[in-house]
C-alpha cells in the first residue's frame, strides 16, 4: 500500500475494485466502513458479484469478469474529457500525459458499457466522484491481478490516481491488498525470482558486486539469470529441465491453476522436498517432508499489507521434531558447503538490514517497540506512512497507455458459464489450517457454487443439489447455491476444499509481465447429476 491502514477514514472516495475486502480483509475493512458510515465517505465498489461490501457501496458497477481496462480506460476518458484532470500534479510530476490522452481518446463509457455490461451513466458518475472528491483512494486485490492482464489493471488505476493527483496525501493513493499475511514480508527479502532483497534485480551488476562482497562469494559466481515463477517451475519438470523442486509453506497441489498439469510435473521431478507445519496434498507427493513451526512457534518479523515491520515472538514450545525455517534452511545451505553461521533471527535481520536500502534503519532492538513502515533509511528514521509524497522512485510518475485484451479463454457453446474463484470468511487459502478447526469447518463444511437462480433454473437445479462444474481441464462436484450474488451467465467457487479442488477448472495461462495465472475467468459447464442428493 502506498497509504497507511489508519488513513483510510480520511478519504472521502473509496474505490474498491477486485477485493472482497469484507470476507478477505475483514480488519482492515472495519476502516472502511468507518470511513462511510462516521465520515461519510463514498464508496465506489467495482465487483461482478454483490459481496458484503455492496452494503455499504455508494454507487456498485458490477461487470462481466475481465473487462476491467475498459471500465478504466473509460473512466480516465471522461475525466480528461469533463476537465476533471489535476493539471498541476501532472506538470510537476508526471510524464507521458499526452501519449494517455490519444490512448483513451476512443474510450468513450458507451464502449466501454458495450464490453464490460455496466451501463455508460454509472462509469461517468465513478468517475466525476473520483475526480473531484478532493482525497479519494484506490484498494485491489486478486481479484484485479490474478488476469492475464493483471499488470494491465494495475497501470490503469495508476493512470487514474496520478491523472487527478491522488497520490503522496493521507486519503489517497493505490493500495493492494496483500492476499496473505506476510506475502509483503516475502516479496521485500527477496522471494522472487527477478530481485535480490529489497526489489535490487539480480540482472544489476552493481547488486551483484554489493551482496557477493556482503556474502563473501566471488563476484563470478553470482548468476545474473532471473529464475523461474511457479508455473514457469512446473512446466519446467514436465520438459525435464527442473529436476528437483523444494516447497515451503505452500500448497501447489490445490493452490496452483490447472491441477492435472501440477500433479503430472510433481509426479515427473526427480527430486519433490517439502516444508511445512502439516501433511497437506502437495507433500503427501514428497520424497522427504521436513517439519517445520508455525508462526505461534517462532521469532522473526512479518511485513503486513502497509509495509508495517512487526516483530514476532514465540508464544508455544515448539512441537516434536519441528524446527525453525531458518535453521532448517542453513543446515541445508551447510551441507551444500556453505559455510552459513547465525545466532539467531536478530542477527539474520541485521544482514538483511545492512543490504537492504528500505529497511537500512530497522532492527529487532527497534522493533521491539513498535512496529516500523518502510522505507526507514536510518535509525533515527519514524517510518514512512505515505510514499511518493514529495516524488516518485523513479522521480516523475509514468502514465502508460493500455489497451483492452480479452481473457485468455470466453464461453462458447459447449461452455457457457464464467468461471471466478475466491475465498470466503471462514476458511483460509488452501484450507491446510482452517479446515483443521472443527468450529470453522462446522460453520463451512463443504464446497458450494454459486448461481444465479435463472441459471440454475434454466439448469433444471435446485439449492442445495449437488452439480458437476467442468471446464476444458478437469470437473469437479460441489453443493449448488443459488444466489443473486453472482450474476447471470458467471458462476463462482472458492479454492478452500480438496474434496472439491477448483482448481483442477481454472487455466494457467499468466500475465506476460508478471507471470500471475488467471484464477478470475475461466469458461465452464453447469450440469445437474442424475442422482439426487442424499440428505
Amino acid at each position: 500500500m502506498t497509504n497507511s491502514i489508519s488513513d483510510i477514514p480520511q478519504a472521502r472516495v473509496l474505490l474498491v475494485t477486485g477485493s472482497n475486502t469484507t470476507e478477505a480483509h475483514p480488519v482492515l475493512a472495519l476502516q472502511m466502513k468507518k470511513a462511510v458510515r462516521q465520515n461519510g465517505a463514498k464508496l465506489i465498489l467495482i465487483d461482478p458479484r454483490r459481496i458484503g461490501l455492496a452494503d455499504f457501496a455508494y454507487l456498485h458497477l458490477r461487470q462481466k469478469p475481465g473487462t476491467d481496462v475498459a471500465i478504466y480506460n473509460a473512466m480516465a476518458h471522461v475525466i480528461i474529457e469533463e476537465g476533471l484532470t489535476n493539471d498541476d500534479f501532472i506538470a510537476a510530476r508526471t510524464e507521458n500525459f499526452d501519449a494517455l490522452k490519444e490512448a483513451v481518446r476512443d474510450w468513450t463509457p458507451q464502449r466501454a458499457a458495450a464490453i464490460s455490461g455496466v451501463p455508460a451513466a454509472q462509469i461517468v458518475e465513478a468517475a466525476r466522484l473520483y475526480a473531484t472528491s478532493g482525497a479519494s483512494a484506490i484498494f485491489w486485490a486478486m481479484g484485479i491481478t490474478q488476469h492475464t492482464t493483471g499488470t494491465d489493471n494495475v497501470k490503469v488505476l495508476a493512470n487514474l490516481a496520478m491523472m487527478t493527483g491522488n497520490v503522496g496525501r493521507p486519503g489517497t493513493g493505490v493500495n493492494p491488498l496483500r492476499g496473505q499475511n506476510n506475502v509483503q514480508g516475502a516479496c521485500d527479502l527477496g522471494g522472487l525470482p527477478n530481485v535480490f532483497p529489497g526489489y535490487q534485480a539480480v540482472t544489476s551488476v552493481d547488486a551483484r558486486h554489493k551482496f557477493a562482497e556482503a556474502w563473501g562469494v566471488p563476484y563470478e559466481k553470482m548468476n545474473d539469470h532471473v529464475g523461474l515463477t511457479v508455473t514457469e517451475m512446473m512446466n519446467g519438470a514436465l520438459h525435464g529441465t527442473v529436476k528437483a523442486i523444494f516447497i515451503m509453506g505452500e500448497n501447489p497441489m490445490l493452490s496452483d491453476p490447472n491441477l492435472s498439469h501440477v500433479k503430472e510435473a510433481l509426479e515427473a521431478v526427480e527430486f519433490l522436498a517439502v516444508q511445512d507445519i502439516f501433511l497437506n496434498e502437495t507433500g503427501r507427493m514428497a520424497d522427504v517432508v521436513l517439519p517445520a513451526v508455525s508462526f505461534a512457534e517462532k521469532g522473526g518479523t512479518f511485513t503486513n499489507t502497509e509495509r508495517r515491520v512487526q516483530l514476532i515472538r514465540p508464544a508455544l514450545p515448539t512441537p516434536g521434531n519441528a524446527r525453525p525455517d531458518w535453521q532448517i534452511i542453513t543446515d541445508i545451505a551447510n551441507r551444500l558447503e556453505a559455510d552459513w553461521s547465525y545466532a539467531d533471527e536478530a542477527e539474520i535481520f541485521a544482514e538483511m538490514a545492512a543490504l537492504t536500502p528500505q529497511y537500512a534503519g530497522m532492527s529487532h532492538a527497534r522493533l521491539e517497540q513498535d512496529g516500523l513502515q518502510w522505507p526507514c533509511p536510518t535509525s533515527e528514521h519514524p517510518g514512512t506512512a505515505v510514499l511518493h509524497a514529495g516524488t516518485f522512485a523513479r522521480g516523475k510518475g509514468l502514465f502508460q497507455a493500455v489497451n483492452y485484451v480479452t481473457p485468455a479463454e470466453e464461453v462458447d457453446d459447449d461452455y457457457p458459464y464464467i468461471l471466478s474463484t475466491g475465498r470466503i470468511l471462514f476458511h483460509w487459502h488452501g484450507g491446510t489450517m482452517s479446515r483443521r478447526s472443527p468450529g470453522l469447518d462446522a460453520i463451512a463444511p463443504e464446497a458450494e457454487v454459486e448461481i444465479h437462480p435463472d441459471d440454475g433454473e434454466q439448469l433444471g437445479i435446485a439449492h442445495g443439489d449437488l452439480v458437476q462444474v467442468s471446464s476444458r481441464r478437469g470437473q469437479v462436484v460441489a453443493a449448488a447455491r443459488l444466489t443473486r450474488r453472482s450474476p447471470a451467465g458467471t458462476v463462482f467457487m472458492t479454492f478452500h476444499y480438496a474434496e472439491a479442488a477448483t482448481n483442477l477448472l481454472t487455466i494457467d495461462a499468466v500475465d506476460p509481465t508478471a507471470k500471475i495465472p488467471e484464477y478470475k475467468v475461466c469458461a465452464v459447464k453447469v450440469e445437474a447429476l442424475p442422482v439426487p442428493r442424499q440428505q
